[in-house]
Order: C-alpha cells, then structure tokens, then sequence
C-alpha cells in the first residue's frame, strides 16, 4: 500500500525533530563533563601563574582552549575567522560585536586574543564557567542597577590601565531575532574618557545555529567572526558617545547579511547603560 506523501514528510520532521534533541543533548553533556575536567585544571594553572601572570594571560589562553572545544569537535559549527592578523594583545583595546546568540562567547575565544569579558553578573554564579570567570577576573555587570554600572566602569578602566582589552556586547543583550539591536553607549563612554582604541567584531551565523529563545541546537550552520580595522582614538575626534555608538553599529550592520540587518535607531533613544 503506498503511504502518502504528507505522512511521510511528517514522519520525516518527526525524525529530524528528535535527531536535534538527541544532537542538543549530547552537546550540553559534554559541555558539563569536560567543564568538570577543565575547572580544576584552570584552578592549578591560576594557582602556578597567578604570582607572576598578572594579566592572567596563560590562564585566559587556556579558558579560550576550553571554549574552542565546543566549536572545534561540533561539526555542525564550522567557524571561519577573519581578520585576525589586525589583533594585537598587547594593545589595549575596547572590543565590541553584535550579540546573537550563546554562542557568540564561545566564538569570540576563537580569537585567542587577551582580553577580559564584561558580562551579567548572574553569569558568575553558573558552576564550574562561572567559577573560572572569576578566576580570569572578567568584569561582572549588574544589570538594572546604576551603582553597577559605575562599578562596572571603574573596573574597565583599571583592566584598560593594566594593559588587558576588554569585551563588551553593546548591544546589552543577545538579539531575539537575530537581528542587531540598538547600541547602549557605555562601551564608548569608555573608549572616549580612557582615550582607548575600538576594535570591532562582526559576528555571523549563532543565532541559526542556537536562538535566543531555548537550549536546542538547530543543526548545521556555518559562524564566522571577522574582525574590523582598529578605530583609534585619532579618529573620535568631537564625536559624542552616542554618535561614536551609532557609526560603530553601523560599521558592523554593513557587513552583516540581510537577515540581521540592524534595526532602525528610534530618535533621542539613546541608552547611557552600557
């Protein structure tokens, strides 16, 4: 008897349905088991390095080796770096990108460039990543709550003076549909009061391969990080912040494709949270 095509489309979808929960959960244990293997290995070497590392720089070095796994044993995430000869860990930098996705940490490690992460402070307090975040002395940033954001600058500017870059997602959160939101301006309240090059990184592909919304991975999808030409501080010049903001994210829309096109900045909406 022949079975009808529609049947056999919907037992196909079905199949494919449970090949992507098979392939998530297979994916986030192996995330836990090798997070219980890399965290006591990250405490030895912040314990070995910790006196005379002070950028904590060998310790960073293996916390982008831990989130490389992730992508470099996942076929389904190809990822595609560009640029990167325009990086120069030396050089204190303030580093943006668009945010799509959970994903966007881990391909920005890829980059295997020092820098220290500004990040929710709830993220902190995951076990085991968020143990070791504290451990690389990332930045914790209280969402909501001014106090926070002033403290969260004040440590910017002390990472910036010792010499680390640090990462920051202006857009404050990842986008909900992939496509790139408006800029909050505290990234460059920072670049332009420290006098501290910008360094720009287009981010393409996470948010098909892992949405904001779940923890199901949606199969093959090809990620690149490419990074943009250094914006020194030469070229602010009497640039406020939020024009500063506003030619960045439009930088980094142009090189995005059509599908996370950057939304249209509404008039005198500019956030000063960064």
């Amino acid at each position: 008897r022949t079975v009808p095509r529609a049947r056999i489309g919907l037992r196909t979808r079905v199949d494919s349905a449970h090949m992507l929960v098979a392939y998530s959960l297979l994916f986030w244990g192996f995330m836990i088991i090798s997070s219980l293997i890399a965290f006591p290995m990250a405490l030895i070497i912040w314990l070995l390095t910790v006196a005379f590392d002070r950028r904590l720089r060998i310790l960073h070095l293996f916390t982008c080796f831990w989130a490389s796994l992730y992508t470099w044993l996942n076929p389904g995430w190809p990822v595609t770096l560009k640029g990167t000869e325009k990086l120069d860990s030396n050089l204190p930098t303030v580093m943006v990108a668009n945010h799509l996705s959970l994903l966007d940490i881990i391909v920005v490690f890829r980059l295997f460039t020092h820098f220290k992460w500004v990040s929710k402070a709830e993220n902190f307090h995951v076990p085991l990543i968020g143990w070791n975040m504290r451990l690389n002395r990332y930045i914790p940033l209280r969402r909501g709550d001014k106090s926070g954001v002033v403290q969260m600058m004040k440590q910017c500017r002390r990472s910036l003076a010792e010499g680390n870059s640090v990462c920051i997602f202006p857009e404050g959160t990842r986008s909900p549909d992939g496509r790139m939101r408006r800029f909050k301006v505290g990234a460059f309240d920072l670049a332009v009061q420290s006098q501290t090059p910008i360094q720009p990184l287009v981010i393409q592909g996470t948010s098909q391969a892992l949405p904001k919304r779940g923890f199901k991975l949606q199969g093959r999808h090809p990620i690149s990080v490419e990074v943009l030409d250094l914006i020194p501080p030469e070229q602010f010049g009497d640039k406020t912040s939020d024009e500063l903001a506003e030619e960045v994210r439009t930088l980094i829309g142009s090189r995005l494709g059509p599908e996370n096109a950057p939304r249209p900045r509404a008039k005198n909406a500019a956030s000063r949270a960064g």
